[in-house]
């Protein structure tokens, strides 16, 4: 589908000056609806900023490209506005942005993807930009992209022609960042141009979300030089056997495209062996361990934030109606009303998926595709905490994502392991080893580790509840404070929360002022690790990745809800990092909450049970100073990324 045939003279707004943001989405719906292309303008500017608020979808290099998929669009339709003095979009590299463009998507099909996809082609060639930005009419906007279009892709334009003899591709390349947007075809289209640039036939699939683009076929892959993968996850690597392949981070795409070619073309790369040879791939572009890891753990993460985002807001949302329906509390808070309950069931659903989702897409990473099985129940198996002795997990004790981490990671390599041992069988059982032998005997040892592992936690949890009844038998107010916050967010889920949490809600039952204070402890060690990172992602810009960055922002309305999991996906990509940081100012907000004589009658609720907290705005003193703790912190330990991350 062709960027001309989506967009209208009449959707496109030159030398435009909208006074902020908000203006400029203004501005580029109000030119969809002079198009004709919704047909309720109100749910499609709900879509936008629903879209924004996820965060910024500026791009940097002064252009933005909000986008929505609502069924307020009547069909798919772009539209654009130019911006001269340029208007301040929340841009990772800080430029204001003067070339808009805004994609309506119906919600059926991934148009919006498509087309972000060729956009971000066309928008790579600088030149062309400057000629959009500078241009005078609709007319000539719309001629320089038509010709822009043109030379890009041909085939579009001649597709009556026979197609001409296709020579072989000396050079192919595969690129993949963890969300499958910009960083994807950013890449892609980097390694093209220079390809181009040095006479070198060159073919780029590309893996981003809407799934894979230009796939490389087996007789591109038998007839080139070699391979480039420039990824930050995992690919499809078994069809490179036998190939010279060089692989390194999606950034070095971007950046670095010409000394990736020069890599295969000089025979720099290494000869890919499949996983299943004695030749394991560990020297493929010299790839470090650390670097591995990331990548199979950045593609647990990736998979897993959509749960952890759809799932928070849906439960920030339960308990903001009952707040709303006069709710001021009590164990059932968040399902007292009828709307509230469907909320609060839906959003613990997706939360339900989390850790499973972690687990098993690291350890397919790992293993390929037998690995998701076992991935997948370690992941179960670690947010359930069942045992040898209790299967069904009656009164077992979770062990967190902490727990789903060794999962992923364990149960793939045992799987990779026992794929190796495997080789050795005869080849009349071939067929039955992904359909039997793998998922039969990965079930077992994952089922075996976990069992194995969980009843480990349960010791802890016990003795955990022991040690804190001793210090609040003994008066240690504070330190119980600063105890039970560090708590709340070392595992986020594991033996260490769920033993703070359920003694605190145990305390309740006395209903006296220290066992109120013990609660308020509790719930603000649990708020404070979303907000420091969300803090962190807003003022200490170079310690995150964009797609980082964007999500931050989320986090905010997690953490005020007591919706601790949101610092999960944070937490399992750098975790001596921010663990450390999440634990101790938590304990700060804890201690200072004790000290402050705080109180809270409510087991969960964050701001939405304000009414039940005593001395409030002291609790949101103690809120405030532990996540600026937590932050600062964590920028001491994270270090700024080079600009190439």
């Amino acid at each position: 589908m062709r960027i001309t045939d989506l967009i209208k003279k009449e959707g496109i707004a030159v030398c435009a000056a909208p006074a902020d943001k908000a203006e400029a989405i203004d501005k580029l719906i109000a030119l969809h609806e002079a198009c004709g292309d919704l047909n309720d303008t109100a749910a499609y500017r709900e879509g936008i900023l629903a879209r924004e608020a996820m965060g910024t979808t500026a791009i940097g290099m002064e252009i933005a490209i909000p986008h929505a998929k609502s069924a307020a669009v009547n069909a798919p339709a772009l539209t654009a506005m130019t911006v001269p003095a340029g208007v301040d979009y929340g841009s990772p590299d800080g430029m204001p942005a003067k070339l808009l463009f805004m994609i309506a998507a119906t919600p059926d099909g991934d148009v919006h993807m498509e087309v972000l996809a060729r956009m971000m082609q066309l928008l790579m060639d600088t030149e062309l930009t400057e000629k959009l930005k500078a241009a005078a009419s609709p007319e000539e906007f719309l001629a320089l992209i038509d010709a822009a279009e043109t030379a890009k892709f041909p085939d579009e334009v001649k597709a009556e022609a026979p197609a001409p003899v296709r020579e072989s591709f000396r050079v192919l390349a595969v690129t993949a960042c963890p969300t499958g947007i910009a960083h994807t075809y950013m890449a892609a289209e980097a390694l093209a141009k220079a390809g181009e640039k040095m006479g070198i036939s060159i073919k780029v699939e590309t893996n981003g979300s809407g799934g894979s683009k230009n796939v490389l076929t087996a007789e591109d892959i038998a007839n080139c030089d070699g391979i480039i993968i420039a990824a930050d996850k995992s690919v499809e690597t078994a069809r490179f056997d036998g190939k010279p392949v060089w692989s390194t981070k999606v950034a070095d795409g971007i950046h670095k495209p010409e000394e990736l070619i020069n890599k295969i073309i000089n025979g720099e790369a290494p000869v890919f062996k499949a996983d299943k040879k004695a030749e394991a791939s560990v020297e493929v572009g010299k790839e470090s361990f650390g670097r591995k890891l990331y990548k199979h753990l950045m593609n647990g993460v990736s998979h897993m934030l959509p749960f952890v985002v759809a799932g928070g807001i849906f439960i920030a949302i339960a308990f903001l109606i009952d707040t709303a329906s006069g709710v001021t509390g009590g164990g059932s808070f968040g399902t007292t009303t009828a709307a509230a309950s469907w909320f609060m069931a839906m959003g613990k659903a997706a939360f339900n998926f989390m850790l499973p989702i972690l687990a098993g897409f690291i350890a397919m990473s790992i293993a390929d595709r037998p690995g998701l099985l076992v991935g997948v129940v370690g992941g179960y198996l670690a947010s359930t905490g069942a045992t040898f002795a209790d299967p069904f997990a009656a009164s077992a004790v979770p062990s967190g994502f902490l727990g789903a981490l060794l999962a992923g990671f364990l149960a793939g390599w045992l799987l990779k392991l026992l794929e190796k041992l495997c080789d050795k069988l005869p080849r009349a059982l071939e067929g039955l080893k992904p359909v039997l032998i793998y998922p039969l005997a990965g079930l077992g040892i994952v089922a075996v580790m976990m069992c194995a592992v969980n009843p480990i936690m349960g010791v802890i949890n016990n003795a955990l509840s022991s040690g804190l009844l001793w210090l609040n038998e003994h008066n240690l107010g504070i330190v119980l404070g600063c105890i039970l916050g560090a708590m709340m967010s070392i595992d986020m889920g594991g033996p260490l929360n769920k033993a703070a949490y359920v003694f605190g809600t145990g305390m309740l039952a006395s209903a006296t002022t220290e066992s109120y204070q013990v609660m308020a402890s509790v719930m603000i060690g649990g708020m404070v690790p979303p907000i420091a990172i969300a803090l962190s992602t807003i003022f200490f810009k170079n310690r995150w990745t964009k797609d980082e960055r964007k999500n931050g922002v989320v986090n905010i309305v997690m953490g005020l809800s007591f919706i601790t999991e949101g610092a999960i996906p944070y937490a399992a990509a750098y975790p001596l990092k921010v663990i450390p940081s999440c634990a101790v100012g938590a304990a700060v907000a804890g201690g200072l909450s004790w000290l402050f004589g705080c109180t809270l009658m409510a087991p969960h609720g964050g701001i939405f049970v304000v009414p039940t907290i005593g001395k409030p705005l002291l609790y949101l003193l103690a809120l405030v100073i532990g996540s600026v703790v937590g932050m600062l912190m964590l920028a001491i330990l994270k270090r700024p990324l080079k600009n190439e991350e």
